[in-house]
This record gives structure tokens, C-alpha cells and sequence, in this order.
């Protein structure tokens, strides 16, 4: 195939992965509709010293299976818009002649992707954590929309202050930890509004079950953040790593508070302060949580204005 036909044929994949993913939401919204319930006792929140709450300790639950029928039929249409977002990054790759994210475009695409994957393998390891596929794909679909809209490159060469072998180790390393705080994120919103049901369930309010009283605990929502952002940070501090030599190699210097670097740096320090609270008396539950959400903004921040607003050296008219 021509590169003209690879890039087509990207393009293509791109719309049917967006299309197969808006077809496994629905699956995992009837999970959630008409699945049985789990059987994980759901005990109530914990009073720290400090007044803050924190979530109970991890329950084994006798059931881990709300829905095996709708959602192995979401995991499997999800991965199968996995395998076609692969081709999309895949092609484009073979169509360019190197690696498959030199824009915004192309690293939104490779982000959300692993995101999609890192779903996949909670899914397929813990079926109870399945009830975040809808919660997960929404944001999904939605972002590729727009990354696809707003954000669609040509497919070209490099331009020349990307032409590094460092385009390959900084930039991969940031994908993935990206990718990976996408689901930590999703996690901890949720984790927020499972605390507020259970506080207004401890106050004596009537509550009705609906499609809530099937999703996976406080305790599973809080794990599932936490771990997904204790091996999503070791890889963001290689990829800040990372840029800071690729900077001395290309212009001389290891660090210049250029707006990204700086941008990056304060996600850095914000997700070492999620850390850090998840793990401290008075800041467990919400604050922390709260706090991986200002972490997972301020990526996002430094994504889309850094690049498309503000000016400075990685400035790319809208190459990330």
C-alpha cells in the first residue's frame, strides 16, 4: 500500500474505533441496568482523628461477577475497538516512516488508547471493576471526538526540532502515564461521588439504588486510583526525565521554566502530593482524591493551552 492508502486507511480506523467504542457503552450501561448486584458488603466511611473521613478497608466480595453476559459483551466490543485504535497509530506509523506521535493529534490518540487498554486489564482481572466501562468509554468517545475535529493532522514528516531518537523515549513515557492517570482520574471522580451517597446514606437519606447500587465500592474505586497513579508517576518522572536532557542535548540547557516544562513539573508535584495524602492521616478519601483530579487538570492544561495558547519553546503550532 501507498502512503497516501496507509493514511487513508488511518483515517478510516480512527472513525471505526470511535464507533466500536460507542457501541461497548451501551453493553456496559446495560451491565450496570440489569445486572445482578454485587455482593460486596458496602460498610460505611471511617472518622479519622482529623475529621475527615476515609474509605473502609477492602472487603472480599463473594461475588465479583454483577453481569457476566453484558459485560463480557462490553469488554470484548472494547477490545476490538482497541485492536482497530491500534491500526490507527499503526498505519499512520507505516505511512509517515516513524513513530506515530509527532502532533497533538496523533499523542491524543496514543494517550487515549492507553487509557482504553489499561481499563481492559482491570476489567479482565477484577469483572467488578467492569462497572467503570461505561464511566471509562464516555470520556473516550468524547475525547476522540474532539481530538478528531479539533486537533487532526495530515500525516507528514517530523519537523525538525522533533527529529530526535528522544522523540521516541520522552514522548512514549508521557503517553503512557497520560494514558494511565485518564483511568485514575475516571476512578477518583468516582470514588468522590460514591462518598457523597454513602454520607447521605449514613444521615438517614432515602437513596435509590438504580444503576449506582452495581458499581464496584468505595474501597475498589479508591484502589483502582491510587494504583493506577503509583505506576503512572515513576513513568511521568522518566518522561520529565526524560525532556530535561533531550533540552540540554537540543538547546543547551537541562531545565529553562519554559511554560511546559514548568506545566510539567507542576503535575509532577501534584501527583507526588496525591501520593503523598493518600497515605496521610486527615488527607485519605476525599482530599486526596480531590487532589488527583487538580493533578489530572493540570495535564490536560498543559496539553491543550500550553500548546495552542501560550508561547514558548515547545510551541509547535500544534505539535506536542
Amino acid at each position: 500500500m501507498t502512503s497516501e492508502q496507509l493514511s487513508t486507511l488511518s483515517d478510516t480506523l480512527f472513525t471505526v474505533s470511535i464507533v466500536v467504542y460507542a457501541v461497548a457503552a451501551p453493553a456496559f450501561a446495560a451491565d450496570l441496568a440489569f445486572g445482578r448486584r454485587p455482593s460486596t458488603r458496602r460498610t460505611a466511611l471511617v472518622s479519622t482523628g482529623a475529621g475527615r473521613e476515609q474509605p473502609p478497608e477492602p472487603q472480599v466480595a463473594d461475588d465479583q461477577s454483577p453481569s457476566r453476559r453484558w459485560g463480557l459483551v462490553g469488554m470484548a466490543v472494547t477490545a476490538v475497538g482497541a485492536l482497530a485504535h491500534t491500526g490507527v497509530l499503526v498505519t499512520r506509523s507505516f505511512a509517515t516512516g516513524r513513530v506515530p506521535w509527532g502532533n497533538m493529534y496523533e499523542f491524543g490518540t496514543a494517550a487515549v488508547l492507553v487509557g482504553v487498554v489499561a481499563f481492559l486489564a482491570f476489567g479482565l482481572r477484577a469483572p467488578v471493576l467492569r462497572g467503570l466501562g461505561l464511566f471509562v468509554l464516555g470520556p473516550v468517545v468524547l475525547g476522540l471526538v474532539l481530538i478528531g475535529l479539533y486537533l487532526y493532522a495530515e500525516s507528514g514528516p517530523l519537523i525538525a526540532a522533533l527529529r530526535s531518537d528522544w522523540l521516541a523515549v520522552h514522548v512514549s513515557a508521557a503517553i503512557l502515564s497520560f494514558g494511565i492517570f485518564i483511568v485514575s482520574a475516571v476512578a477518583s471522580a468516582l470514588f468522590l461521588v460514591a462518598v457523597h451517597r454513602e454520607r447521605s446514606r449514613n444521615a438517614g437519606e432515602e437513596l435509590s439504588i438504580g444503576l449506582w447500587g452495581r458499581m464496584p465500592t468505595v474501597a475498589a474505586l479508591d484502589r483502582v486510583a491510587h494504583r493506577t497513579a503509583v505506576f503512572g508517576f515513576p513513568v511521568w518522572t522518566f518522561a520529565v526525565i526524560a525532556g530535561a536532557i533531550w533540552a540540554e542535548s537540543a538547546w543547551g540547557r537541562f531545565w529553562g521554566w519554559d511554560p511546559k516544562e514548568t506545566w510539567a513539573f507542576v503535575s509532577w508535584a501534584l501527583y507526588a502530593a496525591y501520593l503523598h495524602a493518600r497515605t496521610t492521616a486527615g488527607w485519605r478519601g476525599r482530599p486526596a482524591a480531590w487532589v488527583n483530579l487538580v493533578a489530572f487538570a493540570s495535564l490536560v492544561f498543559n496539553l491543550l493551552f500550553v500548546n495552542l495558547v501560550s508561547t514558548g519553546l515547545h510551541s509547535y503550532g500544534g505539535v506536542s
